[in-house]
């Protein structure tokens, strides 16, 4: 059923809806933009179904996100930030098949993730603003993002491992 075209094509737009609604949810202003909740579900996705879905589920509804709430600057680079830091969560973390809780490769992939995407919105917002200044400002703000971001994925993961969900994802 894992290679069943609606099977993907079901996964891909729930991911795209939840990271788009965790994104819009709470938007808490930061320099250049506003920190979210929508990182706790790419890393979700990424780390459940692989670098494929990542990329799309996070690129997509990013930028879905950003397009609604009035962000239409950073629509493009959202989707190449965020489908960048999907698709290496989920590359990263498909070294392990078993993904425990305590996988270093969740948790590597989980950093690594998140620096990128703060690299990522640092450099673009540097090139839209003309100012490198106005790119590093955003740092903070999207390094507690990113943070929040992990301590919500690992403890939505947690309660969704001690489920079996994973069992029932991949039958």
């Amino acid at each position: 059923m894992k290679n069943h075209l609606t099977y993907k094509l079901t996964i891909n737009a729930l991911g795209i809806a939840m990271v788009a609604i965790a994104t819009m949810f709470l938007q808490f202003p930061i320099p250049l933009g506003y920190a979210h909740l929508g990182n706790c579900f790419i890393l979700l996705f990424a780390i459940f179904f692989g670098p494929s879905t990542g990329l799309i589920t996070a690129g997509i509804g990013s930028a879905l996100a950003d397009l609604l709430t009035g962000y239409t600057l950073w629509v493009i680079p959202t989707l190449i930030i965020k489908s960048l830091m999907g698709y290496l969560i989920g590359k990263i973390a498909s070294q392990d098949t078993n993904k425990s809780l305590k996988s270093k490769y969740v948790f590597l992939a989980s950093i690594v993730g998140i620096v990128e995407m703060i690299a990522g919105y640092t450099i673009a917002g540097a090139i839209l603003e003309q100012s490198i200044p106005a790119g590093v400002a955003q740092i903070p703000g999207l390094s507690i993002e990113g943070l929040v971001g992990i301590v919500l994925f690992y403890g939505l993961y947690g309660i969704l491992l001690n489920a079996k969900i994973k069992r029932l994802i991949h039958n």
